[in-house]
Parts: C-alpha cells; sequence; structure tokens
C-alpha cells in the first residue's frame, strides 16, 4: 500500500516562479500550488509585475485562511510569500 506524502519540515518556502508558465495555465496552477500546501507552510511567488488582480482572487478564495505578505516589490521583480493558516 502506498504511503501519504508528509512534507518533513512544515515551516518550509516552496518556490512557485510564475515566469516559466504559460499564461493561459497560471492561475490554476497557482491554485493548485496553494491547495496543496499543509497550515504553516509558504510558497514563495516570484514574477515579473505585481500580480494585482490575482491578489484579488486569492482573496477571494482563500480569505484568512492564506496570509499574503510582499518579499520584493520593484519593477519587474516581485516576491510574494503565500503563508498557509489553519
Amino acid at each position: 500500500m502506498p504511503q501519504a506524502h508528509t512534507h518533513l519540515s512544515p515551516d518550509s518556502i516552496y518556490p512557485f516562479d510564475a515566469r516559466g508558465v504559460a499564461k493561459r495555465f497560471r492561475h490554476a496552477a497557482i491554485f493548485g500550488a496553494l491547495d496543496s500546501l499543509t497550515p504553516g507552510e509558504t510558497m514563495r511567488f516570484v514574477n515579473d509585475h505585481d500580480p494585482l488582480p490575482l491578489l484579488g482572487q486569492l482573496e477571494a478564495r482563500y480569505g484568512a485562511a492564506l496570509s499574503i505578505e510582499y518579499r520584493q516589490r520593484e519593477p519587474g521583480a516581485i516576491a510574494i510569500d503565500f503563508i498557509k493558516r489553519a
């Protein structure tokens, strides 16, 4: 019987570079990655532009269950930590 996948470190940061994902698949890939996080885990999102429409969608979908923290916010260089809450 296969074992369930468990993360060894609940405070791990998992990188997600949106620049390498085709635009038509990008939001679905982001939602899928966030859905797979367990509480306490972080996805570090990197992009070349500030994804304001996406952030609105994430707030509507996850509400208080997801913390959004900018790590870098410069033209052409955006890094945001998405932290899954309990």
